[in-house]
């Protein structure tokens, strides 16, 4: 799973010099005398809309650009980013919020979350959080805190809509607000307000620095020219009228089926790219398309910036190009902006080949795609054209971060929300929800889990069923992640995280266009697969040797004697580099219970059996 976060990030403020008071202990009161600083909420009020322009510079990354932004409240909006490399476009039209990414795809939002968000922004700009006896907001004062030199109150605003915490700081002095942060259940911003000028009688932030947690970008936003109460024409805020379809099906046709490779609980397909046919993982916990960094080289590609987002379980550096033309058997794309990361390693690590890529939203959006896991098949439609006839669950999923959020019920009893994430290889409770439901306590066996940031200690649980649409699955084996991470995983919003040990079951349908998941039985529904009962976790080391990277304890492994730095030279007597690669072991370690292997190892340069 790979989240890259958004480029552009920033509030307007206005505020007007008052004098110090630094006794309040009514929050109520500090807001009132930050908006008396302000000019008044009358003068306030008379503000019905505004147009800024400046520019940005993502510290630290190379990239910089510029901005335009135009608001008319309560709600409608519209923000367009250029940074050269890449330009994003977004908007509110009074509806709905919509949005542009850097590859031309329109995306209307539909999910609970933007909704929730866009009430309680209308009720803030309907100044609600002014009264008292508000039945939505609750305001607090935290006390008095030295912030950017200056003593700042504290005001906590809260409400009862979404999960989402925003922390104010105002100086004592002046009572222009110095600092904001916003706590969100999937990470936190923070922006610092500086060069105040007045406009019309108020006083406008024109410089804005916002950090993002918790990767730790920066953004620096000047304004460059600033306008209230321009006449704006409400086409503006509405979104383009067509999408893009930068996609061709060869042939005359409006489908394509193609086969993947299931190796080790992941899907793998071949692509062609600049006349370089390669194997690439399929991923809709990708909101992007990832290039791997050593084949970007090898197709001579200019990298672009030096940025940061969440991976699974940690964060991870990455950077733009512009991957061309590619293709499949049948299907034709254009050229599209994508993600670089450095990921050769972590596969080679885990199953000793390298990928040219991770297929994310930017292929899989525009696309209906049908997964059958039993007969190893995609079939790629037209959406255009697409109509279900079948007897499967059409389940409801409006996209949020590019991605698809199903409800999962565990043990009959577990339910939530969770992440649909084809590049997953097994389920995954979030932290925060395994560490409320009592599940960090549980005994299980020890493992390290590895995705796009790198690797994070987890704990495989055996729970009685899991429950998908209807289709159930029994015994089935849960991770939970043991510390918090700074990765997706540690998402407050979603309980976890559905991947191939589940899906693996089903044949699916992911219907972007109309944003809904289709749920079918499928071939290997009531197949039982083998597991690794070993308790021993084995890579490929730098050195191109299989060496053991975990022992749970209480485990066969420990048992015999195994520890973790061992190197794996031979089992039953066949020497290491004859067995076939790390994925043709792991697949004996998946015999039934009572095989016994003989593991020859390498333990501080000496031979043990």
């Amino acid at each position: 799973m790979t989240r890259l976060t958004g480029f552009l990030l920033f509030v307007l403020v206005l505020a007007f010099a008052a004098g110090a008071d630094a006794t309040l202990s009514d929050p109520y009161k500090v807001l009132q005398k930050h908006y008396e600083a302000m000019g008044g909420l009358d003068k306030i009020k008379a503000q019905k809309s505004n147009y800024a322009e400046g520019t940005i510079d993502l510290e630290g990354t190379g990239l910089k650009g510029t901005f335009r932004n135009w608001q008319e409240l309560p709600i409608r909006s519209r923000q367009e980013v250029d940074l050269t490399v890449i330009t994003q476009t977004s908007g509110d039209n009074g509806e709905y919020a919509w949005s542009v990414d850097h590859n031309g795809k329109l995306q209307i939002a539909r999910d609970e979350t933007t909704a929730k968000t866009r009430k309680v922004q209308i009720l803030t700009a309907q100044y609600e959080h002014l009264d008292p006896d508000s039945k939505v907001f609750s305001l607090t004062l935290e006390g008095i805190e030295n912030v950017e030199e200056a003593d700042c109150y504290v005001l906590r605003l809260a409400n009862n809509i979404n999960e989402i915490v925003t922390i104010n700081y105002y100086d004592t002095a002046t009572f222009f607000m110095v600092r904001s942060d916003v706590i969100m259940p999937d990470g936190q911003s923070q922006t610092v307000f500086g060069d105040y000028r007045e406009v019309d009688g108020v006083q406008v932030s024109f410089r804005q620095t916002v950090s993002q947690l918790p990767t730790g970008m920066k953004q620096i936003v000047e304004i460059t020219k600033f306008e209230n109460n321009p006449a704006i024409d409400p086409e503006l805020f509405q979104p383009p009228a067509a999408d893009v379809r930068d996609f061709t099906f060869l042939d005359g046709k409006s489908s394509v089926e193609v086969p993947f490779q299931f190796i080790e609980n992941h899907l793998y397909l071949y692509l062609t790219v600049g006349g370089l046919t390669r194997r690439w993982a399929l991923d809709t916990g990708a909101s992007v398309t990832v290039l791997d960094e050593t084949f970007a080289k090898e197709l001579g590609l200019e990298m672009q910036g030096e940025l940061k987002g969440q991976g699974a379980s940690n964060v991870v550096d990455f950077s733009f190009a512009t991957m061309p033309a590619f293709s499949l058997p049948g299907l034709q794309f254009q050229e599209q902006q994508v993600a670089v990361i450095d990921i050769s390693p972590l596969l080679r690590k885990s199953v000793g080949f390298d990928i040219a890529g991770i297929i994310g939203f930017d292929f899989l959006s525009r696309l209906v795609i049908r997964v059958d896991y039993a007969a190893e098949t995609l079939t790629l439609y037209d959406p255009d054209s697409f109509s279900y006839n079948g007897d499967g669950v059409v389940i409801d999923a409006p996209l949020e971060s590019n991605m698809f959020y199903l409800p999962v019920t565990v043990d009959g009893r577990y339910e939530g929300m969770w992440n649909l994430d084809l590049g997953a290889g097994g389920c995954d409770f979030h932290y925060h929800y395994a560490a409320e439901q009592g599940f960090l306590d549980r005994k299980g066996v020890d493992v390290l889990s590895f995705g796009a940031g790198g690797s994070q200690e987890s704990r495989r649980l055996r729970f009685n069923s899991i429950e998908l649409a209807g289709y159930t699955v029994p015994n089935p084996i849960i991770d939970i992640q043991l510390t918090e991470g700074q990765g997706a995983f540690a998402n407050k919003r979603l309980a976890g995280n559905i991947g191939n040990t589940l899906l693996r079951h089903l044949v699916l349908y992911l219907d972007y266009k109309h944003e809904q998941v289709i749920v079918e039985k499928g071939g290997d529904f009531e197949k039982v697969f083998g597991e690794d009962h070993t308790g021993m976790q084995v890579i490929n080391n730098l050195e191109d040797q299989l060496e053991l990277i975990v022992v749970a304890k209480g485990t066969p492994s420990e048992k015999a004697g195994l520890k973790v730095g061992d190197i794996v030279t031979g089992i039953n007597g066949v020497k290491a580099e004859y067995l076939g690669g790390i994925v043709s072991i792991r697949k004996m370690l998946r015999e039934p219970v009572g095989t016994e292997y003989k593991v020859d190892v390498l333990r501080d340069g000496k031979p043990q059996s």
